[in-house]
């Protein structure tokens, strides 16, 4: 076998220099596939084998690849490859890669991952006045659905996972980079990109989902909007949402009602932070009796409360629960105004850097009121 330093890894996976991550994975396992030892009977399948793992052991590493894609560009690096039984250099550290123990692999074997489906959510845009009368509207959307030919299992044939062939079921491959200098000392270990780290393969895919035991699919619900609706109800739909891999559970269909009249509008948090910054002060002002503190806390605090009172008050609990988040985040902010307040009346020279970080303050403030 070529010394490491003379292989062209790139052109091993068939793949290009600038080849994502994903299109490396892939490339492995399409030739993992064909050239593994169980399967591929000819003299020179499992040599080409280990070269293959080799070369995904190496580029699939970020900063492996990046340091082989620089030897190969004639950086100078100051590591060597250990001598081998080829002479100088032709040490190949991949040797005590653990190939045997696999049990027979199928040509189109696949990740074996069961796992619950997401719920979908979906935000309904409605006015006020038809959020109080209620409304029944359809809704159409994508999601996945289980798969007709398998049943959501996902091989057709089969009824239990195999073990994955490439790993022997660890979910990770481990290989020997002891004395590598370019490479780092030690073992270096990948997720198996056959399985994907589960361990664990559909042993006969099915054509339709190809193992996953779901597919893509449009759907349709009518949605029922309850009377004196408010903004933040939710709708849920039971198993209308995403179906589950390999034949677990779905997930459901949420509706999120949203009715824009019942939120906070930009006035109205800024009124809220307003009073939340003015808190503080007050509570500065009486403490350390300064009358000067206590005038601008309670200024503040008129001031936030004119801008809510001018559009109204709500009683849905979405407006509430945002009010309570703009009055906590003014908080934050008046507690750093009224520590700095504290500092310059010990220290009048701290006025300067008092004065520095209210202008950091100020853009931050400013932001969250648009």
């Amino acid at each position: 076998m070529a010394a490491m330093n003379e292989k062209d890894y790139y052109a091993i996976l068939e793949v290009e220099e600038k080849a994502t991550s994903d299109e490396i994975r892939k490339a492995f396992q399409k030739k993992a596939r064909k050239l593994h030892p169980d399967v591929n009977k000819e003299p020179e399948a499992e040599v080409r084998f280990k070269e293959v793992s080799e070369a995904y052991a190496v580029l699939s590493d970020p900063e492996k690849r990046r340091r082989y894609d620089a030897m190969r560009s004639g950086m100078p690096f100051a590591a060597g490859y250990p001598a081998g039984a080829g002479g100088a250099g032709a040490g190949n550290p991949f040797d005590g890669f653990p190939f045997a123990g696999w049990t027979q692999a199928e040509a189109r074997s696949h990740s074996y991952y069961p796992r619950a489906g997401a719920d979908i959510i979906y935000e309904l845009e409605l006015d006020a006045d038809t959020a109080k009368a209620g409304t029944k509207q359809g809704v159409t959307y994508q999601r996945f659905v289980t798969c007709d030919v398998c049943g959501g299992a996902g091989s057709v044939e089969h009824a239990h996972a195999s073990t994955c062939p490439t790993c022997g079921g660890a979910g990770r491959m481990r290989v020997d980079l002891g004395g590598m200098g370019l490479f780092g000392i030690g073992f270096f270990e990948v997720t198996c990109p056959e399985c994907e780290g589960t361990g664990q393969v559909v042993s006969d895919p099915c054509d339709s989902c190809g193992g996953s035991g779901r597919v893509l699919s449009a759907s349709e619900v009518v949605v029922e909007v309850p009377q004196n609706t408010h903004d933040g109800f939710e709708v849920r739909m039971e198993g209308k949402g995403n179906a589950g891999t390999n034949g677990r559970e779905s997930g459901d269909f949420v509706c999120r009602v949203c009715v824009a009249e019942e939120r906070l509008t930009q006035s109205q948090q800024g009124g809220f932070r307003m009073i939340g910054m003015g808190i503080p002060l007050i509570v500065v002002g009486i403490v350390y009796a300064g009358m000067l503190t206590t005038v601008i806390g309670a200024l503040m605090c008129g001031v936030g409360v004119a801008a809510i009172m001018r559009e109204g008050l709500r009683s849905n609990s979405r407006w509430w629960t945002e009010s309570l988040q703009a009055v906590g985040s003014g908080i934050l902010s008046g507690i750093v105004i009224a520590l700095l307040l504290v500092f310059m009346s010990f220290n009048p020279l701290f006025f300067p850097a008092a004065f520095f970080i209210a202008l950091l303050f100020l853009p931050t403030f400013m932001s969250r009121r648009q």
